[in-house]
């Protein structure tokens, strides 16, 4: 996944329109639907889709339109600090501290928890979602076994976009956007990967910036063909859909 932040990476963040750059104040939290999938984050002025998000950058979150609501119909929870527990019916043995997700499709890709459950990660541990049971209304009860395919950090989290250094992420997405204009859906895989080389070496050889940033940006892209190819023809649909559901939100009778 390209587009993988942390939470604790989005808040504080300036929430903004991007067709007007008007702020609407910074985002506060992150929130997910019943099934766990990052649906909101809010803002002072209220709570927007997460479909409607455009851009996350290093900054500021842009979405396609803004109009926040005063509070979602659907049945939203935060997860930050929600006890992790073994059963239904044991005690909390520690706490979900952050958590990692794609910001295009609010998939959580891993969650690090603190707390009892995490002392012998230097009280940090990475969890993946395949080891989660159910997330009910109070707590996450994790699967038989999980404790023991926890990770640490930074062997749980290696891989990941959020992990790298501010100047890797800018040439991935720089480079993200220029190869999107060159792969089309129908590209095989090494295809895909010529065309991300084709676009780091145009960087590389202005001769003003870092090589090794952007060979690690390469290798990054190159290990993510499928999500480019899958971005490079889904993007323009994604836009429709964010501004179809804004402007029928913003015509909703009151």
């Amino acid at each position: 996944m390209i587009n993988v932040i942390r939470r604790s990476q989005m808040i504080g963040l300036m929430a903004m329109d991007r067709s007007t750059a008007t702020g609407y104040g910074k985002i506060d939290e992150v929130w997910v639907d019943d099934s766990g999938r990052v649906s909101y984050f809010s803002s002072d002025e209220g709570y927007v889709p997460l479909d409607e998000v455009a851009v996350v950058g290093p900054d500021a979150v842009l979405s396609y339109s803004y109009f926040g609501m005063e509070t979602p119909s659907d049945v939203f929870r935060q997860l930050h600090r929600t006890p992790i527990r073994m059963s239904r019916t044991s005690d909390a043995v520690g706490w979900i501290e952050d958590f990692l997700f794609d910001w295009e499709t609010g998939d959580i890709v891993a969650y690090i928890l603190g707390g009892e459950i995490a002392s012998p990660f230097d009280d940090r541990a990475v969890l993946f979602p395949d080891d989660i049971e159910v997330i009910d209304t109070d707590a996450v009860v994790i699967k038989e076994g999980a404790k023991d395919r926890l990770k640490s950090e930074s062997e749980g989290l290696k891989g990941f976009l959020s992990e790298k250094s501010q100047q890797v992420k800018h040439f991935v997405r720089r480079m993200r956007d220029r190869a999107e204009s060159l792969i089309k859906p129908d590209d095989q895989p090494e295809t895909v990967r010529i065309k991300v080389k084709q676009v780091g070496d145009e960087l590389a050889a202005s001769g003003k910036h870092d090589d090794n940033a952007i060979k690690e940006a390469t290798a990054f892209l190159q290990d993510k063909w499928d999500d480019l190819q899958h971005r490079a023809s889904k993007a323009g649909k994604r836009m429709k859909k964010a501004l179809d559901q804004a402007w029928h939100r913003i015509n909703e009778p009151f």
